[in-house]
């Protein structure tokens, strides 16, 4: 079996790590080299890094910004915010990051995810996919694909979309849930659970992580790896104390 991710995440709006609770109400978490130089010496075995204005303000993501970072890393970067081409990826690529993760993009011209696979292997393409409940008129519940930083309804099946992109060549989704982003109860374990089960590749559990149990149940529920942000940002919780729990509860970590 492989061994369980720990993934502390990086938004950032202004060149600032920030944290917010379902996608509003943004407080400042740091510098970003700061921050990546803290995780790094934490034992975190990836740091992603996502601007989360870029798309909804028409900006791109910064690659002096992923340079920063990068080199105070020693593991995986995973870098998104904006990007929409496959130039844009060799940018990101060539700046430092190991992966690049879309996700309005994707869903605007979801054949960028297999031409990107396609130029640079699937193990570099990571498909983020914001999700939250829809209640439909007959009581029946639904997940669907948000975009714009959580602004736009595509009205998108998120669970078809997540077998969607796995066949157009994605190496891995970053599934955050809206409704649990920022709280702190916990992760859309309904939610995981449905999109792990029809996909075949890693899936990342985001948005909800409170406490190590969390952790614990994202892994029960399939994810490969879980990512959080706020958690870790104000130091409530560090990276060895949490692999310690895990380990204590039988699940293999790095």
């Amino acid at each position: 079996m492989l061994a369980k991710r720990i993934i502390p995440c990086l938004d950032v709006k202004d060149g600032r790590v920030v944290k917010g609770v379902h996608f509003v109400d943004l407080r400042d978490a740091g510098d970003i080299v700061d921050n990546a130089r803290y995780y790094n010496q934490e034992g975190a075995d990836e740091v992603c890094f996502l601007d989360i204005t870029a798309t909804h303000e028409g900006r791109k993501t910064f690659a002096d910004q992923v340079e920063r970072a990068a080199r105070e890393l020693f593991v995986p970067l995973t870098v998104g915010g904006g990007i929409g081409s496959i130039e844009e990826f060799r940018t990101m690529l060539l700046a430092g990051s190991d992966k690049v993760s879309i996700n309005s993009a994707a869903v605007r011209d979801p054949d960028l995810i297999t031409r990107a696979a396609e130029r640079f292997g699937s193990q570099c393409v990571v498909v983020a996919i914001d999700a939250r409940r829809v209640s439909a008129p007959d009581g029946s519940v639904s997940f669907h694909v948000y975009v714009r930083g959580g602004r736009e309804d595509t009205g998108i099946d998120a669970l078809w979309w997540a077998e969607e992109a796995e066949r157009r060549g994605a190496g891995e989704i970053l599934l955050t849930s809206m409704d649990t982003d920022g709280t702190r109860n916990g992760f859309d374990l309904e939610l995981l659970h449905e999109v792990c089960r029809r996909c075949s590749i890693p899936v990342i559990a985001s948005g909800g992580a409170g406490s190590p149990e969390h952790f614990y149940e994202a892994f029960e529920a399939g994810a490969d790896a879980a990512l959080a942000a706020s958690l870790f940002h104000y130091r409530e919780l560090s990276i060895g104390d949490l692999k310690q729990y895990l380990r204590n509860r039988g699940v293999s970590v790095r």
